[in-house]
């Protein structure tokens, strides 16, 4: 039996040799080869060797790791999602909430495995985390993304910057490590994971699900959920016991015409067009629907400005002075969806605001002093939802918002860091008889 070789090309595992056929590989008659993806390298590789071919593996380039020790000690959870990861052979994600230490994990994976490793985040806010948490333990970390063009045997990198060049990267890591990898399912994202060679792979995330379904393909490019744990079963032991309370305001006597005159533009326009509306998907055919029927357009447009007048409903300002007064004293984070509410809220009630337009070096000194307590206040837009380490807050508000769960445990996560005597409290002020109503029922549907 002669030897099989395995090469790497641009994100494509080169099998050469005589095999036999593999459902996923086409042969190639010009190069008288299989092709694949490369995600396919450790399938192709074990299944080979069970049928007890010779392998010359030429596909992954062998680069030297130097090992690090971390000082991190897992908590009972965190030990039982690490387990679960290897005896899935080393495949999967893992489910945690915010503030529960998910990247704890992951580095004990990196430092246990002591193979090369690609980390691959949101945000280059992460990616500075990452890389100076990592260095705290004595590792050698190379960063790519941000202006640095570093590609090392444990190397952090933003999805953006990892998509643009996965073809470079997809035959030099062992492991891959996917934080907040919800975001990997995305066409423009999942080519990182489709074109890389590596074995071993790691997802870490608050919320798996996305709106459009694609979470579905999480199993095939990372590996399944091997570990979950949620708010209710860490309170009071490793994160803070926490409350919910809903506010509801009315609508002023203008809002209400207006919010009323702009839902029957979008209703009778539904009911001409004999449109139900069931699902998200069936929401996303519309939105696509409007790109060709002027009416439609106009329908959805009425539905986002009546949306607007419910989530900045005068109401809720007056809500907002009398909660800040009755938390008086707390650390208190105000979430809005839109920015001119910040920029409102900051102006009345001089707080400092943060939005994706906020320079960084600003955004840091309102984060350090709100840590400090210099800042008892801060409100924000959805800047602060994900990939900012946020200081510890007990109180959180939240003005208006999607109906996405992540963005409500993103939200109630920022709230939960563990301190003795500590009850968080999570706040909705919503206008009733509006579609915030159901907006905000959607997202509480954290289980």
């Amino acid at each position: 039996m002669s030897a099989v070789i395995l090469k790497y090309s641009h994100g494509m595992l080169i099998i050469k040799g005589e095999v036999p056929p593999f459902a996923f590989a086409k042969y190639d008659q010009k190069t008288q080869a299989f092709r694949c993806e490369a995600i396919y390298y450790r399938s192709v590789k074990e299944t080979l060797e069970a049928k007890g071919f010779e392998v010359l593996d030429e596909a992954l380039e062998r680069q030297s790791f130097k090992s690090f020790t971390h000082t991190i000690k897992l908590r009972e959870y965190q030990e039982e999602a690490y387990t679960r990861w290897i005896s899935a052979g080393k495949r999967g994600v893992i489910v945690f909430p915010t503030g529960a230490g998910k990247t704890a994990v992951a580095i004990h994976a990196i430092s246990e495995l002591s193979k090369p490793t690609l980390v691959v985040v949101p945000t280059l806010d992460l990616v500075s985390q990452w890389e100076g948490l990592l260095k705290s333990f004595g590792a050698e970390v190379s960063v790519l993304g941000g202006g640095r063009k570093e590609v090392g045997s444990l190397t952090v990198t933003t999805y953006d910057s990892a998509s643009i060049h996965y073809e470079e990267l997809g035959n030099k890591f062992e492991l891959l490590v996917f934080d907040e990898v919800h975001h990997l399912p995305a066409p423009v994202f999942s080519r990182i994971a489709l074109g890389s060679l590596a074995p071993y792979r790691m997802g870490l995330t608050a919320t798996p699900e996305r709106e459009d379904g694609l979470h579905s393909l999480l199993p095939f490019l990372v590996g399944p959920v091997v570990h979950s744990a949620s708010h209710e079963e860490l309170a009071g032991k490793y994160l803070s016991e926490y409350e919910t309370e809903v506010v509801k305001v009315k609508l002023s006597q203008k809002e209400r015409e207006q919010y009323d005159a702009l839902m029957e533009v979008y209703r009778s326009t539904l009911k001409k067009y004999n449109i139900r509306l069931r699902s998200p998907a069936e929401f996303q055919r519309l939105v696509v629907l409007s790109g060709t029927n002027r009416e439609i357009r106009k329908a959805l447009l009425a539905r986002t400005e009546a949306q607007k007048i419910a989530f900045n409903a005068s109401g809720k300002i007056e809500v907002l002075r009398a909660l800040l007064e009755r938390f008086r004293g707390e650390k208190v984070i105000v979430f809005t969806q839109f920015n001119e509410l910040v920029e409102r809220i900051s102006r009345e009630f001089l707080i400092p605001s943060i939005t994706h337009s906020t320079p960084k070096d600003e955004r840091e000194e309102i984060l350090r002093r709100f840590k400090e307590g210099v800042y008892r206040c801060i409100v924000t837009s959805k800047v602060l939802d994900e990939g900012v380490d946020v200081p510890d807050a007990s109180v959180g508000i939240i003005l208006s918002g999607t109906g996405s769960k992540r963005e409500y445990v993103q939200r109630l996560g920022r709230l939960l860091r563990k301190k003795d005597g500590k009850v968080a409290r999570l706040i909705e002020v919503v206008s009733s008889g509006t579609l915030e109503v159901s907006t905000a029922s959607r997202r509480r549907r954290v289980g």
